[in-house]
């Protein structure tokens, strides 16, 4: 292991799991690999590999634009975040005021959960109807819930957004309904959302995003109000379970989607799309080459530790790291080559450090196609030192001894 002074990079070097082509084939190692063709007419899109970081697909990563209901993922985030931390809890009751109701009602405010004037309901109603149905009335009863206003509770979400690495994304509403050009996000940036999404949350995730419809409210005629899921692969294409789909005039028809099939998650953006059947259509398409041209091939198990990384301030002088998910190695169909992986992270990180939390990176690098990343999370909690003479004595006869 490779250690910089006060603050920088480690680097820990792997061994190879795969060997490399076979002893008859005279091609370097990282000579170019043949990528599997993509052809497709749509402006903005992104597919990537979860479990390796790779992305198999990018075009306009890195234009922003606006986001509409995709928007509404941010929020979930945050909401999921503060359940997590024990900030929030699943069962707390917000009332929905009159004020919010004539603003995001049905008849005024887009889709909607059809929730009526000072009715009481829970934190967990309130993220079923935000991702199954897209309710603008749901996003802003959490948010009025949360900090007494949407506006306070945009402030929060920016924040959040800053933190995880969005950094080409605004927000200016918690449901994204248009606001003369604030709210921009990247598809880079909704990858990015997703990912963490899904690795940081994903009890919350398997319990909102693939609901297939959501039964709130009544009719004037008294019957049951019963809303379809508005994802439009759930149910259509295997293995597809969740995220939002988008619409504005400036964006086009976008969707932010997720699959997983025999272990394997892919994410991906379309966003400029013509008409729903049009962004149903592509997703799809863009799907099926994701799983049927490449293939993950796992290097490391879940759970496996690798390393450790030095914690300033801590009760603890370094932390270890571990695999949260398997990592696999994505490469084409009939992949040869080998690989190099290398761990890397900023050292160190500032005490406290939360267990599950990212802390380094898995780079790793197969012959002839670019570098694949991969987070490591952190194995166990490390609190602030106290900082008195026996912890500072302590943490020196570590770093000499490495006991």
């Amino acid at each position: 292991m490779a250690k910089g002074g006060a603050a920088g990079l480690i680097v820990l070097a792997l061994t190879l799991a795969f060997p490399a082509a076979s002893a008859g084939d005279n091609r370097p190692k990282n000579a170019p690999v043949s990528r599997p063709l993509y052809v497709t007419r749509a402006p903005i899109v992104m597919l990537k590999d979860l479990d390796s970081g790779a992305i198999l697909f990018s075009r306009g990563a890195d234009k922003r634009f606006a986001p509409a209901s995709m928007a509404k993922v941010m929020t979930a985030y945050v909401v999921l975040d503060l359940i997590r931390k024990g900030e929030l809890a699943r069962d707390k009751q917000f009332t929905v005021s009159e004020a919010t109701w004539k603003k995001w009602n049905g008849s005024t405010g887009g889709s909607t959960m059809f929730l009526r004037p000072n009715e009481k309901v829970s934190v967990d109603e309130l993220l079923k109807g935000l991702i199954t149905v897209s309710g603008n009335d749901a996003a802003a009863v959490l948010a009025v819930g949360i900090d007494g206003s949407e506006d306070a509770f945009v402030k929060r979400m920016n924040a959040v957004a800053a933190k995880i690495g969005m950094v080409s994304s605004r927000f200016g509403t918690p449901n994204g309904w248009p606001d003369g050009g604030v709210t921009k996000v990247s598809a880079a940036d909704l990858i990015t959302l997703a990912d963490r999404l899904i690795r940081d949350h994903p009890d919350g995730y398997n319990r909102y995003f693939s609901l297939p419809k959501l039964q709130h409210g009544t009719s004037p005629e008294g019957k049951p109000i019963i809303q379809p899921n508005r994802n439009p692969i759930l149910g259509r294409f295997e293995g597809a379970d969740g995220l939002k789909t988008g619409h504005t005039a400036e964006a086009g028809y976008c969707f932010l989607g997720s699959a997983k099939r025999k272990g394997r998650r892919l994410i991906m953006v379309v966003a400029g799309m013509g008409s729903e059947k049009a962004r149903r259509d592509e997703a799809e398409r863009l799907m099926t080459w994701g799983f049927d041209e490449w293939e993950g091939r796992e290097i490391i198990p879940a759970g496996a530790s690798l390393g450790r990384v030095d914690v300033r301030k801590g009760a603890i002088p370094a932390v270890a790291t571990r695999t949260g998910i398997a990592v696999r190695m994505t490469v084409p169909k009939g992949y040869e080559g080998g690989y190099r992986a290398v761990m890397r992270s900023q050292t160190p990180i500032p005490a406290p450090v939360t267990r599950g939390t990212p802390v380094a990176d898995l780079i790793v690098t197969p012959d002839g196609l670019p570098p694949q990343t991969t987070p490591l999370i952190a194995a166990a909690d490390v609190a602030e030192a106290e900082g008195g003479w026996w912890d500072r004595a302590r943490t020196g006869f570590y770093r000499l001894t490495g006991l």
